[in-house]
């Protein structure tokens, strides 16, 4: 294949951190990032070049770009963290092979991108690019988060942002798997929906009686694992009602404002902890064993329909930009990219 010297990209406009005090996560991607024709980028030992067929917009993507997130931006690089598309060269067998993966070398908001080699999954060819496009950050971060929680030995779990996309993903290894998903949401209409997929219970946030339920729902249920997308007060005061050995897991931050922790005394007579889950260290410390499971059972689940991706939108590259506010105002959704 006879691949071009530039591509077109939606590159970061800005670098490191953002300043300024808390900030709230983006609506859209203007004056984050801008579309820009940028040269091939150059593969390395160890590398593989993508051209890409579809990315995910995931809010940690969000995050970063905003510079919320726990890693520096940098300006001029393309955006994206994961994607879909067909390998086209590089430091590897799979040349020519369908593979979801992460953008490790260079964004997947773009036509091409580059990775890791060792950490392309080959794909099942019943596997939808939609599903695929999203397979690493959402579905296998649920997969090994629910893994700890089922290790723990409770009954049941509790989580944030139990209507995310990772959060049905969560209900359903609960109902499959014998454990009580317990997620908590701020809007009351989405209790039902998740009922339906498989929650024991559902905590609402906005509801006035929020703090009696939680507390009746954790002393009926005694939960000992929460996994944690906000880190705000309530997930401190979730976590301080928990009983003894309870673990906070928090994997994001999508609240600006940190929490007040009220109750130190529980970690020292009640042996409690925080703690704190990153999937790319995960996958770098699972073992080939536990990883090829977890990404075999991710694939399965996408092609049997026990999971489905929510698909609020794909937007063409050139499009993103102009169109994406409408699609990230989509509750419980995923933008797509397609370059």
């Amino acid at each position: 294949m006879t691949l071009p010297s530039k591509m077109s990209a939606l590159i970061q406009c800005h670098d490191g951190y953002a300043s300024g005090g808390d900030r709230d996560m983006p609506k859209d991607l203007t004056g984050l990032v801008e579309l820009a024709e940028v040269p091939l980028p150059e593969v390395g030992p160890g590398q593989a070049l993508v051209k890409v067929a579809r990315a995910a917009v995931n809010p940690s993507d969000l995050m970063f770009v905003a510079g919320l997130y726990g890693q520096p931006r940098v300006k001029g690089a393309p955006a994206g963290f994961e994607g879909v598309g067909e390998v086209v060269a590089g430091d590897t067998p799979l040349i020519g092979q369908r593979v979801s993966f992460f953008g490790s070398g260079s964004g997947t908001w773009a036509e091409y991108a580059l990775t890791d080699a060792k950490q392309m999954i080959p794909l099942r060819p019943d596997l939808k690019d939609e599903d695929a496009a999203g397979l690493i950050v959402n579905p296998m971060t649920a997969m090994a988060m629910f893994g700890i929680a089922r290790e723990d030995g409770a009954e049941s779990f509790l989580f944030t942002a139990g209507g995310s996309q990772l959060g049905k993903f969560m209900i359903g290894l609960g109902k499959d798997h014998g454990l009580a998903p317990i997620p908590v949401v701020r809007r009351a209409e989405q209790a039902g929906d998740l009922k339906a997929l498989g929650a024991a219970e559902v905590l609402v946030t906005s509801q006035d009686d929020f703090k009696e339920k939680a507390a009746e729902v954790i002393k009926a249920r005694g939960p000992r694992v929460l996994l944690d997308a906000v880190a705000d007060q309530i997930s401190a005061d979730l976590f301080f009602a928990m009983p003894k050995g309870a673990r906070w897991i928090t994997y994001g931050r999508l609240a600006t404002k940190p929490p007040v922790l009220r109750e130190m005394g529980q970690f020292i007579f009640m042996d409690k902890r925080i703690e704190g889950f990153w999937l790319s260290q995960w996958m770098r410390e699972a073992g080939v064993e536990k990883l090829g499971k977890a990404v075999t059972d991710v694939q399965a689940r996408f092609a049997t329909g026990a999971w489905s991706t929510d698909i609020s939108a794909t937007l063409p590259l050139n499009e993103a930009l102009e169109t994406s506010a409408q699609a990230l105002a989509v509750k419980d959704a995923k933008l797509l990219i397609a370059p």
